[in-house]
């Protein structure tokens, strides 16, 4: 039987861990290969590992820190973070990792994507799309953001969703910018409207804040996945470090009631 995934998010600044907010002032919170031993111990359903600096500032995968963390890590892996070409993907998952996540690139260049299909297979490519609420009576709805939320697109983030999906992305992720380390919850009408269009598996990142809210998750929209970054890494109102990870039992006893 299927079941929701959970997945922690780890977000890597200038070599460190660190912790966002509407993707703005980071908080450094560690060694990102201590926090993928703690995560193997825990044994994480998989993981997430963005270099938010990459492209952003213009460079490509850091090659060495992908090669320390597939060495240490225990559990299937997504690393992003300025993967530009089909080559690159090939060399990342020659390395032991088992996706490799995409974003501004695919959605500057859309047709890129059965590139990256052909070279790794469409299960080992994740589209990430960064998605906001516009702002304005008369302007509602979603708009699509790259480059750490500093480039507007004027996508709609389920019609982009389709289009990757139809050239060959194997998995879409939907990080929600308004909710990044608020700690207050997925955005659940977003996850609705995009789950019942897409046939990829789809992940919602953005907002989680304690367990219950992958279990409203899961409950409403069914078999997702549910990534998180502060849910994982911080603990209690003053946000003090801690690395944590739902038990087997809980995570059996979150998904008991999936539509």
């Amino acid at each position: 039987m299927l079941r929701p995934r959970i997945t922690p998010c780890l977000l890597v600044h200038q070599g460190g861990l660190i912790k966002t907010q509407r993707f703005k002032d980071p908080k450094y919170v560690g060694d990102p290969i201590n926090a993928v031993k703690i995560f193997n111990e825990k044994e994480s359903d998989e993981l997430i590992v963005l270099d938010i600096d990459a492209t952003r500032l213009g460079y490509g995968p850091n090659f060495d820190l992908i090669s320390r963390i597939s060495d240490e890590c225990r559990m299937p892996l997504c690393y992003g973070g300025g993967v530009k070409t089909a080559k690159q993907a090939e060399k990342i998952i020659c390395m032991g990792v088992e996706k490799v996540a995409i974003s501004s690139v695919a959605i500057e260049n859309p047709s890129i994507v059965s590139e990256f299909a052909s070279a790794v297979g469409s299960q080992s490519v994740v589209a990430i799309i960064d998605v906001r609420k516009k702002n304005g009576i008369f302007n509602k709805g979603y708009e699509v953001c790259t480059h750490n939320a500093t480039k507007v697109h004027r996508l709609n983030p389920l019609d982009l969703a389709l289009e990757l999906q139809e050239l060959g992305v194997g998995e879409i992720v939907i990080n929600s910018i308004d909710l990044d380390g608020s700690m207050q919850g997925y955005d659940l009408e977003l996850a609705k409207m995009l789950k019942k269009s897409l046939s990829v598996p789809m992940t919602m990142l953005g907002g989680a804040g304690s367990l219950d809210d992958l279990v409203s998750l899961f409950d409403t929209v069914g078999i997702v996945g549910g990534a998180a970054g502060s849910l994982f890494v911080f603990k209690g109102k003053y946000r003090a470090v801690l690395i944590s990870y739902p038990t087997p039992a809980q995570k059996f006893e979150m998904c008991q009631n999936i539509i």
